[in-house]
């Protein structure tokens, strides 16, 4: 069952079982792609998921269009994000006033809703140094529970050329009263493109 189906329901009624095996019931737990929706939407995150490479395509336009993006500056160090910025006519030379960063990332982190990133992917940025319009292209087998898991998937993944720079991205927007947790970190607005690969 894909991550749609299990977190939006499906269009078939359910038989008594599965109504039982239900996410909102207080019983039972939530998988960890769950978690990671609930808590990343509830940090103020806009959530867009994608079954295929041509619904992200449909969704970057959208977002583009929702902004007023066309023809912009983007900041974007990953070449397999470059084709989707030609195509919509978007420059991702290395401007010092870009609208937006588009991006991959490590890991999504379930435990905290947060995006994990290295420097492969934002260089030695830090995340306040970052423009506060953030694109990122990621796919349902990078969630992972906590942040301990996504520092070890980065150890294990690059193997002898490990990124530096590696931080997360928690907060997608302004607390509306004061927060001590978010002091220090600078909100974002952030759009996930999730695409389901599992």
């Amino acid at each position: 069952m894909s991550l749609f189906s299990k977190f939006f329901g499906s269009i078939n009624p359910a038989s008594e079982e599965e109504k039982e095996n239900d996410i909102s019931s207080p019983d039972n737990a939530m998988s960890i792609d769950e978690q990671f929706i609930f808590n990343f939407k509830k940090n103020g995150g806009k959530f867009l998921y994608c079954e295929n490479i041509k619904e992200i395509e449909e969704q970057f336009e959208n977002i583009l269009e929702e902004n007023d993006w066309y023809e912009s500056e983007v900041m974007c160090y990953d070449p397999k994000l470059f084709k989707l910025l030609e195509d919509n006519k978007l420059s991702h030379s290395g401007s010092l006033s870009p609208k937006f960063i588009f991006a991959s990332c490590e890991n999504l982190i379930a435990e905290e809703g947060s995006i994990l990133f290295s420097s492969k992917q934002i260089k030695q940025h830090k995340p306040n140094e970052l423009p506060t319009n953030i694109v990122v292209f990621a796919t349902t087998s990078q969630i992972l529970a906590v942040k301990s898991d996504g520092l070890s998937a980065i150890k294990k993944k690059y193997e002898r050329d490990y990124p530096t720079n590696i931080t997360t991205i928690k907060y997608f927007e302004k607390a509306k009263e004061e927060d001590f947790t978010q002091y220090g970190s600078s909100a974002k607005n952030l759009y996930l493109l999730l695409l389901e690969d599992l």
